[in-house]
């Protein structure tokens, strides 16, 4: 079960629904646990078990810091050398900070990365000559593990660093760590901006339906009309041989595209469901497209993986002491320009290095992460020179024109990056690389035969009018137009004119039936 299958949309979530809104106050929070665990159960089996040891880990863990500051504050009273004290504890809670880390990145790291680990350990014997031989050892991860991991150990690190206070209800926790809409494909939330209202168990309302089912459904009509319709492209490209690089280039921006609306899509669905029980998950997408370069994009796009790694991995990096007195010594030698961007270069390469891994174990997830270290860093070592020239030759970097300009170079960048994350190796991402620049040619476009890649002219017209819609869309929500809030203020006539529109566009142009293979959820596999 998936947040776009039809057990989903038209079973759990509504019998979900009725049942809450039914239950006693009190009980609301229970129902959302139990729910929660039952559709983490559907997805994941007894692999649900590594989520109640991660949820028991870190409640304990919580408390254990908790207690510490609480020792901390008598031994306070009674000590004449209290920096000594403050120091022993810190200490103390620093060790039981990296237990905590190492329990939650080791399970992590075990049953998601081992096989690729030794995989390359045996690569690497062989190499060396050594005549020895890791069995090959593959353990089954729950499906979200990777986003109920990172919101553990947010959890863990503000509690040590007392941003919130570790919660004693075992319950609360429970359900802040296994959400049902959030809990297979995010997006990470923290505690502090969902524990509360979770639990507090809101009544529904017909303004919680009205938006939530709005949101679910521009989700749904990206997914199925425009992803689903390009995953036929993009398999076949992706696990063929024999394309021209126009195909393959082909094959690259259709699978940008089809990310982009299977991953926000089902976002939507995931924040449509949530927003029903009156529960308001962080926004993870924000028309990424309309960034003005490469560093922007990764603020619009996927937003709470941006925001976890620059609070949890960026900062802690860059702000610490070793990192302080580099960057000083830099500032020297450097200029204070140029300086502090490459010495924070060693901080953003830490963040590009694990984005990288936490999508994939393998090589090309890798490069991925590095190929987009090195496009921020140069971008942000070019940026002054740019600002000069553009200056110099009164070019106005607001001006259409321009604006055009920095979207392809953009579009283009992006859809490279892509291609390597898309592939199935990091071997076949450069076969299809070298395709595109060595062997480039619109043959396939003149003859046709890109026609016969399973689609047909109409549906590169549904696609193209879906698309054109998107766009517009974000163009509004760019300016800032409430969108949602303009539709709900219309009266009831118009109101549902609309949303019978919209559906009636899903079931007419959605691509399902013979020849259509739906999109498996991506980022459920991250």
């Amino acid at each position: 079960m998936n947040y776009l299958a039809v057990s989903y949309l038209f079973f759990f979530l509504p019998l979900t629904v009725i049942i809450y809104h039914f239950a006693k106050k009190k009980y609301k929070w229970r129902v959302l646990l139990l729910a929660s665990y039952i559709f983490f159960f559907l997805i994941s089996g007894n692999l649900l078990i590594y989520l109640l040891f991660t949820t028991l880990s870190i409640h304990h863990f919580g408390l254990w810091f908790d207690r510490i500051d609480k020792e901390l504050a008598g031994a306070l009273e009674l000590a004449d050398d209290k920096k000594a004290i403050k120091e022993e504890y810190k200490k103390k809670k620093k060790k039981i900070l990296f237990l905590g880390v190492l329990i939650q990145v080791g399970l992590l790291a075990v049953f998601k990365y081992l096989p690729f680990g030794i995989i390359n350990i045996n690569y690497l014997l062989k190499f060396c000559h050594v005549g020895f031989k890791i069995p090959f050892v593959k353990l089954l991860a729950s499906i979200g593990i990777s986003f109920y991991t990172l919101e553990a150990l947010s959890y863990m690190i503000d509690v040590y660093n007392k941003k919130i206070e570790a919660d004693t209800n075992l319950g609360r926790l429970a359900l802040y760590l296994a959400f049902f809409p959030s809990i297979m494909e995010g997006p990470i939330a923290r505690y502090s901006e969902v524990a509360d209202r979770l639990y507090e168990g809101r009544d529904i309302t017909y303004k919680n339906i009205s938006f939530g089912s709005q949101r679910i459904l521009w989700g749904i009509l990206k997914k199925f009309i425009v992803a689903d319709r390009l995953n036929v492209i993009v398999k076949l490209i992706f696990n063929g041989s024999s394309y021209d690089g126009g195909l393959a280039l082909f094959g690259a921006i259709c699978y940008t595209i089809m990310l982009y609306m299977e991953f926000s899509g089902t976002i939507d669905v995931v924040i449509g469901s949530a927003e029903i029980f009156d529960v308001k998950l962080p926004e993870n997408f924000r028309q990424p497209f309309f960034a003005k370069n490469i560093s922007e994009f990764w603020t619009r796009w996927h937003i709470t993986l941006g925001t976890w790694f620059k609070d949890y991995i960026f900062y802690p990096v860059s702000l610490s002491r070793k990192m302080k007195k580099l960057t000083i010594k830099a500032r020297h030698g450097l200029g204070n320009l140029y300086g502090p961007i490459l010495v924070g270069g060693i901080a953003l390469l830490c963040v590009w290095l694990l984005n990288g891994l936490w999508h994939g174990a393998g090589w090309n997830y890798i490069f991925f992460g590095l190929y987009h270290f090195v496009l921020i860093l140069s971008g942000s070592l070019i940026e002054p020179t740019v600002k000069k020239v553009t200056t110099k030759l009164h070019i106005n970097r607001n001006n259409p024109i321009y604006r055009i300009f920095t979207f392809l170079k953009l579009f283009i960048l992006v859809v490279i990056g892509e291609l390597f994350f898309r592939a199935n190796t990091l071997r076949d991402g450069f076969n299809l690389f070298n395709s595109i620049i060595m062997n480039f040619t619109l043959k396939s476009f003149k003859s046709g035969e890109f026609l016969r890649l399973g689609l047909d002219k109409g549906d590169f017209i549904i696609i193209a009018v879906t698309l054109i819609i998107v766009f517009f869309v974000g163009i509004l929500r760019e300016r800032k137009v409430p969108i949602r809030d303009t539709i709900a203020k219309q009266n009831i006539v118009v109101r549902w004119v609309i949303y019978y529109a919209i559906i009636m566009f899903i079931l007419i142009f959605g691509a399902y039936g013979a020849g259509y293979k739906p999109v498996d959820p991506i980022y459920a596999n991250f």
